[in-house]
């Protein structure tokens, strides 16, 4: 879908993007605050800013309760969700473009204008207890805060997160939202049909009732190498793992093509050269690689599910394809196949606003630039072998990495599987 793209500074401090798709029937509108549970004021309190995004869409100026807001909200098929992450927490809603400014109005309510009770904070504690007791359960979802604990990262698990709950007080939720849901600390992605309506969107955000305060910055992480972490379980009947390669920059936007040609050729498809040779081998039923970026650092993630007694066969493969592409052994072919696979993942990604607004979005958020969507063609045609072999030999000779794992196996076994992979690399 055709667009053009505007960045607005707002005299409020607040500042975002607003992209102008003329096609659209719908206007999608994301407000996010570097607010996420790496700003919570004390570790005791850590999962005050989980509860603060659950309590949003309650009670506030207008309506007495979440299900007069919900109501009101929906009555015209409109959607709203809201996300906590380490850094973030993101409010979204989507609507019909006849009742944009309805909308954005109501969200005004939820973002700026909540009123916080003991009642809804006793509800959203068991809500919010009973989804991180499901996370739990998910051996996937209990490697990744392990692991970023072990390479230096100040977060918490899922269990021990679910220990801070009974820590947090109304004056706790209120003092998280006042603190940083603040002007400068708000930026904004509004995707759809503009013409005319720019000024209109600026005027309404421009007064919303937020307090000045200063814009946070990305937390700085101390990131260090690790030796892996087992989470035993002893009803695992397999392995469930993740491991890291952290280099302390980030990715320009080439680089980020880059590195997604490089995990197409390595997992993206039945014949990739991990995925799709494990799968082949009747090894592995799932396996996957993203590369991530922030303004301080950028992962190269991989994870996957492998029986135990096929994880040995399935680590040797890994060493030997990672040694093959830091010796430069990576075919012109394979690459040029990817690079055609990436072009046509790039034209189906512009078909809607949300779509276009979340090609922006991390970009946008973390390092308050953006790359317009027409120049990929141009990032994905430049992708060359050389830029591939640097940017993995950055990554996995950094000295920063990590495994975590949830099995039954024993420490030793973990400790050798991963030996092969640094031993290849």
């Amino acid at each position: 879908m055709k667009h053009s793209i505007e960045e607005v500074q707002l005299k409020s401090g607040a500042s975002g993007l607003l992209i102008d798709a003329p096609n659209s029937g719908v206007v999608n509108m994301k407000i996010i605050f570097r607010a996420g549970n790496k700003f919570v004021r004390k570790p005791e309190i850590y999962e005050v800013a989980h509860l603060m995004e659950h309590m949003a869409f309650g009670s506030n100026a207008e309506y007495r309760d979440e299900q007069a807001y919900e109501s009101e909200f929906t009555k015209n098929g409109a959607y709203h969700n809201a996300w906590t992450s380490d850094c973030f927490i993101a409010y979204e809603a989507e609507c019909a473009d006849f009742e944009w400014e309805r909308i954005l109005a109501l969200e005004e309510l939820a973002v700026a204008k909540p009123r916080f009770n003991e009642d809804e904070l006793n509800s959203e504690k068991g809500n919010v207890r009973s989804e991180l007791t499901g996370y739990q359960n998910d051996y996937s979802r209990l490697i990744w805060p392990k692991l970023q604990q072990e390479l230096g990262e100040k977060v918490l698990t899922y269990g021990e997160r679910l220990k801070t709950i009974n820590n947090i007080e109304l004056k706790d939720v209120r003092e998280h939202h006042r603190r940083t849901h603040t002007a400068q600390n708000m930026q904004f992605i509004i995707t759809g049909n503009l013409r005319g309506r720019k000024r209109k969107i600026i005027n309404m955000l421009e007064n919303w009732d937020l307090k000045p305060g200063e814009k946070s910055d990305i937390p700085l992480s101390a990131f260090v190498g690790a030796d892996p972490v087992l989470i035993r379980r002893k009803d695992a009947s397999n392995m469930s793992f993740g491991f890291s390669f952290i280099t302390p920059r980030a990715l320009e936007p080439k680089e980020q093509y880059a590195m997604s040609c490089l995990n197409h050729i390595l997992n993206g498809t039945m014949s990739s050269k991990i995925f799709g040779t494990a799968r082949k081998r009747g090894i592995v039923y799932g396996m996957g690689s993203t590369t991530d970026s922030d303004k301080w650092s950028s992962a190269w993630d991989f994870d996957g599910e492998v029986n135990s007694e096929n994880a040995a066969e399935l680590f040797d493969l890994i060493a030997i394809v990672l040694a093959k592409v830091i010796n430069g052994d990576i075919s012109e072919a394979d690459i040029n196949a990817a690079k055609q696979y990436a072009l046509g993942r790039h034209q189906m990604l512009a078909q809607t606003a949300d779509q276009i607004s979340n090609y922006y979005l991390r970009d946008y958020i973390t390092t308050g630039t953006y790359e317009p969507m027409v120049e990929a063609p141009k990032m994905i045609d430049a992708i060359d072998k050389s830029t591939i072999v640097i940017l993995a030999r950055e990554f996995m000779q950094s000295g920063i990495s990590g495994l975590a794992a949830v099995s039954n196996m024993n420490k030793a076994v973990l400790d050798e599987l991963w030996s092969r992979v640094l031993g290849a690399i």
